[in-house]
């Protein structure tokens, strides 16, 4: 377990100072959003430095190293664009409103949440490039779940950005697509992107202990800062709507609609 221990230890203490420049960045920035756009790139330089140094089979750590790689650009960029064309996500100026005087304490304290989901998130990354086992069938299974999740992604959000780039859908719910069986396709794909890595950690000394990541990445997304916040913004500024389309379409995991039933 040592290589475990002292590959982790030095990515912990690096997500540590990241997430405190990452921070005082905001700070100066005066928009908390940035952790969005950098927290993909923190897990992208994990992964990358885990695959670098790690112990396991060469061809595993460098598809592992390509596939998180990938990922990162991808979302970051994604996010990047978003991020400089609006102003701070509302989601992250409630907060501050709510936290009052204590708001940048509390926001620092939140980075660093960020940051810890961020390693317990590149577990399964640690896990892949230390495993030795010959490259098999669960492998070729992550392989295929990985572009699956990507191009699900990928395909929600241009359906997302092209809904709102129409002036007649000013105000009204994207329920097109994808979005007809998932309020939130985005996450949902996003969620299974991080299952694929499971795989490549089946046949890994303590491999198992990948679940967790997804399982991290679930709660995060339906329970914390995903689906709550943003489901709460959007009752606010869509109303009835929005209401009606939270009680026909599944939340997360894409499904029929209830009235096609």
């Amino acid at each position: 377990m040592s290589p475990y221990f002292a590959m982790a230890g030095i990515g912990l203490f690096v997500t540590f100072v990241f997430f405190s420049l990452t921070w005082y960045l905001q700070y100066r920035l005066k928009d908390s959003g940035v952790v969005d756009v950098l927290w993909g790139l923190s897990v992208g330089a994990l992964g990358l430095f885990y695959c670098s140094v790690g112990y396991g089979l060469l061809n595993r750590r460098v598809i592992v190293g390509v596939l998180v790689a990938a990922w990162s650009f991808r979302l970051s960029y994604h996010l990047f664009e978003r991020w400089q064309k609006l102003p701070e996500d509302k989601r992250y100026a409630a907060l501050k409103k709510k936290w009052g005087k204590q708001a940048q304490v509390r926001m620092y304290r939140f980075y660093q949440m960020q940051g810890l989901g961020a390693m317990v998130c590149s577990l399964p990354l640690l896990l892949a490039a230390s495993n030795v086992s010959d490259f098999g069938m669960w492998d070729f299974i992550g392989l295929v779940v990985w572009m699956i999740a990507m191009f699900g992604e990928s395909i929600a959000d241009a359906q997302l950005i092209g809904f709102k780039s129409k002036p007649e859908n000013e105000g009204e719910v994207c329920d097109v697509g994808l979005w007809r069986y998932s309020r939130h396709p985005n996450y949902f794909f996003e969620w299974l992107h991080w299952v694929a890595y499971v795989f490549f950690c089946v046949t890994a000394q303590w491999g198992l202990l990948a679940i967790v990541a997804p399982l991290l990445m679930w709660f995060w997304l339906t329970r914390v800062t995903g689906i709550p916040l943003s489901e709460e913004q959007a009752a606010l500024t869509r109303g009835d709507k929005y209401r009606s389309y939270q009680a026909s379409t599944s939340a997360f995991f894409p499904w029929f609609p209830k009235q096609a039933l």
